[in-house]
Order: C-alpha cells, then sequence, then structure tokens
C-alpha cells in the first residue's frame, strides 16, 4: 500500500509541476500553439485585456526564452570556476525581472501570478506593452520598438541607451521579423 501512495505522490508532483520545455518548430506560430492549447488562450485574455496582439507577445517570448517556461540566465563564475550568481533576476516565459515583476503583481493585484505559467507572463507582457504605449508612445503593434523598451526598460527606452547597442538593434529586427511571420501563419491556422 505505501509503494501505491508514494507512486500516487510522485505522479501527482510531476504532474503539477508543468511542461517547461520548448515546443518543437518554433518558426511556426500553427504548430506552436496546437502543441501547446493553453499559450494560446493566455495570449488572447492578454491581448482582450491589455491590447497586445498574440503574434507581438509570441515574437517577444520566442527572443526572450524560446517558451521555455523555466528559463535562467546564464551563471556568472569568478576566476572561472567560482559561482558568483546569475547575470540577472530574469526568470521565465517573459524573463520579467524581480523588481518589474514584483511592481506588476501590486498593480494588477495578482499576487499568486508565478513567471512560470503562461498565464501569467503572458498578461505581464500584455500589462508591460500596454504601460510602453502609455508612457512611450509605441504602438502595441509594433513589435521592434515594443522590444526595445522591453529589454532596456521603459526608462532606458526613453533616454535613448538602445541606441548605442547595434547587437541590439538587430536583435529587435529580429523580434519584428518573427512577429510579421507568426502574424502572417495566424491567420491560415487550422484550429484557432
Amino acid at each position: 500500500m505505501s509503494r501505491i501512495l508514494r507512486l500516487g505522490v510522485l505522479l501527482l508532483l510531476v504532474s503539477c509541476g508543468g511542461n517547461y520545455s520548448a515546443p518543437r518548430d518554433l518558426d511556426n506560430a500553427c504548430s506552436i500553439l496546437e502543441q501547446r492549447p493553453k499559450y494560446h488562450g493566455a495570449m488572447k485574455r492578454s491581448e482582450e485585456r491589455w491590447g497586445v496582439p498574440v503574434h507581438v507577445q509570441m515574437a517577444t517570448i520566442y527572443q526572450e526564452s524560446k517558451f521555455i517556461g523555466n528559463a535562467r540566465t546564464k551563471r556568472r563564475y569568478a576566476l572561472g570556476f567560482i559561482p558568483a550568481g546569475r547575470q540577472s533576476s530574469a526568470y521565465g516565459y517573459s524573463q520579467a525581472l524581480d523588481g518589474t515583476w514584483d511592481d506588476y503583481r501590486r498593480d494588477t493585484g495578482r499576487r499568486g501570478a508565478k513567471r512560470n505559467r503562461i498565464d501569467d507572463a503572458a498578461d505581464f507582457m500584455g500589462w508591460y506593452m500596454n504601460r510602453s504605449e502609455k508612457k512611450l508612445g509605441l504602438s502595441k503593434w509594433d513589435a521592434q520598438s515594443q522590444y526595445l523598451a522591453y529589454h532596456e526598460g521603459q526608462t532606458g527606452y526613453a533616454r535613448g541607451s538602445h541606441l548605442k547597442k547595434a547587437w541590439l538593434l538587430r536583435v529587435a529586427a529580429d523580434v519584428g521579423r518573427r512577429a510579421d511571420l507568426y502574424q502572417r501563419q495566424l491567420i491560415s491556422c487550422d484550429r484557432l
């Protein structure tokens, strides 16, 4: 009996843990949403609440975490081998930083929100990009500019910090192209 009970507890823990692996074929929006129907529901709810299109959310999540729910930044090492923490506190689908995530939870009243849950990550992204529209005048449909404000923070974007980072401008252009690709694909998805 105790063996069965232990097996039951183990199965319950595994099933509650979530699926943090990336979907297959990240270049195909329809395939991603077929594999992970919860993603589509979460992003549609965020789009309805905040006005940020699904394809913009998807392109940003792709860039930030490749759709891996428990993604973290790389570890840093002192002297090449002594662990010295992570590059930042970014975590989850949206790679939200601790302080910004705390602001989101406070502003929205979603105290129990978690960065490794797609519903919360999509809502966070909508909230943040909605603020970028209000504070910076960025269209919610402009994935490239929204990504720059997302990466640099709204204050950094307003100061123009992104303009001195050629690599970041290239990444943001890639986000814009991916958002366009996802938008075209989503129009033709059969079961959405």
